[in-house]
């Protein structure tokens, strides 16, 4: 009987560990969106404005890979659901779109998709 209660307490420490972790990788992901916007505003009046969007695209999609590690890790090994996965993995394909229309130069599409982004992860991290 004892080590079924130690079994079911490390569970629920893992299952909290693995939470608090999404929570931290959406709330990351979140502000380099945020900042992504920012550095767009620099685009306009700084010479360094564009490195600096640069920078942060590299920074956000760091941020959106990260947040797959933790929903993988908040499912399998923690014993969660499978949505966390899934809207981290959708969110890593917009992070791509974002990417490449970026690199392309299609802020037609660029702009309202990044706001579209930050909506979501806002969203995303109100739910946890």
């Amino acid at each position: 009987m004892d080590t079924q209660v130690t079994a079911t307490a490390q569970v629920t420490a893992n299952t909290q560990r693995s939470s608090s972790f999404l929570r931290v990788a959406i709330a990351l992901q979140t502000l380099t969106i945020f900042l992504q916007a920012v550095s767009a505003g620099l685009l306009l009046i700084s010479p360094y404005g564009e490195t600096l969007h640069g920078v942060g695209a590299r920074v956000m999609y760091g941020a959106s890979m990260l947040y797959v590690l933790a929903a993988v890790l908040a499912w399998k090994p923690g014993g969660g659901s499978p949505r966390p996965f899934w809207h981290a993995s959708g969110f890593l394909v917009l992070a791509s779109v974002q990417v490449v229309l970026g690199i392309a130069h299609v802020p037609s599409v660029h702009l309202p998709l990044g706001v579209l982004m930050f909506g979501l992860s806002v969203l995303a991290l109100a739910r946890r």
